[in-house]
C-alpha cells in the first residue's frame, strides 16, 4: 500500500509504514500476495538473459523486494519510492539498491526489463497516465507485473483509510493497460478465499463507525493477527497460488494480478484476458 506520489496529491499517509512493517511478515494477506508475486515473477523472467534489471515502483518497506530477489536470481533488483520513511524500513530488509524518486521524473538513463507495481496504481488519480510513464521506462517487450484491489462493490473504510482512488474490475484493469500501451499476457483475480471475509466482514465492522471509530482505526483493526484465522487463510491461499502460478484464472477475489508487456504497436489494441 505504498506509492510514489506526495500526500498533498494522493492523500497517502507515510505513518502507515510503521503499521505495515509490524504485521507484514506475519499476516496471511501479505504472505500470500508475496508468494504469488514470487512465483509469477520467476515464471515470466526465467527466459530473460542474465543481467536484466528489475524495478519495484512504490517499494515502501521493502516487503516484496526480498521475494523479487529470490525470484530474479539472474537479474538486478532495485526499489523506488518517494518516501524516505518507507525506504528506511526497506534498508532493514534488503541490500538491493534503493532510490528515492518520483515516478514521473524518471531517474534512469537506460530502459528496464521488468517493473513491478504492487498495490500502488490505485493511489494515482490518473492511472492511465501513470501506466504510460511506466511503459516509457521499459525496454522493448519489457514486462510489467502489478497487483491492485479488485471489485468496486467491495469499496469500504479500508479503501478510504488507504487513500485509494478506486478498486478495479478485471475488464477495467485490462482496458487501462491496453490504453496505456500494454499487451496483457495474464490477468486474474486472487485472494478468492478472503472474499467472504471482506464481503461480509467490512459492512459489519463499518457499523461501529458511529462509535467514534475512524476509517483508519477500522483498517488497523483488520490488520490484527488472529492466529486461527491467519493459519487457515495461509493454507487456503497457498492452494490458490499453486493454480495461479500455472496461469489458471480464478473467477473471484479481492485483488487482481496482471502480467503485461510493452506493446510495440503504437495503435494500442484491446487487452487479452
Amino acid at each position: 500500500m505504498s506509492h510514489v506520489q506526495r500526500e498533498s496529491q494522493s492523500g497517502y499517509d507515510p505513518s502507515f509504514f510503521e503499521h505495515l512493517f509490524a504485521v507484514e511478515d506475519r499476516h496471511f494477506w501479505f504472505a500470500a500476495r508475496n508468494r504469488l508475486i514470487e512465483a509469477i515473477a520467476r515464471r515470466f523472467t526465467s527466459s530473460l538473459a542474465p543481467g536484466y534489471r528489475v524495478l519495484e515502483v512504490g517499494c515502501g518497506t521493502g516487503n516484496i523486494l526480498r521475494f523479487l530477489e529470490r525470484a530474479c536470481t539472474h537479474g538486478m533488483v532495485m526499489g523506488l519510492d518517494l518516501w524516505a520513511e518507507g525506504l528506511a524500513y526497506a534498508r532493514r530488509r534488503t541490500a538491493c539498491p534503493l532510490i528515492q524518486a518520483d515516478l514521473r521524473r524518471n531517474p534512469f538513463s537506460a530502459r528496464l526489463q521488468v517493473i513491478g507495481m504492487f498495490d500502488v496504481l490505485e493511489h494515482f488519480p490518473n492511472d492511465v497516465e501513470t501506466l504510460q510513464a511506466i511503459r516509457e521506462m521499459l525496454s522493448p517487450n519489457g514486462l510489467l507485473i502489478l497487483t491492485v484491489p479488485a471489485g468496486p462493490s467491495l469499496w469500504s473504510y479500508f479503501d478510504e483509510a488507504a487513500k485509494h482512488c478506486r478498486r478495479y474490475s478485471r475488464a477495467d484493469l485490462g482496458s487501462r493497460l491496453a490504453e496505456a500501451g500494454f499487451e496483457v499476457e495474464f490477468l486474474s483475480e486472487f485472494m478468492m478465499s478472503a472474499f467472504p471475509l471482506v464481503w461480509a466482514g467490512r459492512p459489519l465492522a463499518a457499523r461501529s463507525r458511529h462509535k467514534t471509530r475512524s476509517a483508519e482505526d477500522l483498517a488497523f483493526q483488520e490488520l490484527r493477527i488472529v492466529p486461527v484465522i491467519n493459519g487457515l487463510m495461509r493454507r487456503l491461499l497457498q492452494a490458490e497460488n499453486c493454480l495461479l502460478a500455472r496461469r489458471v484464472r480464478l473467477p473471484l477475489g479481492t485483488s487482481l494480478i496482471a502480467v503485461a508487456r510493452r506493446s510495440q504497436d503504437h495503435q494500442h489494441g484491446a487487452a487479452a484476458g
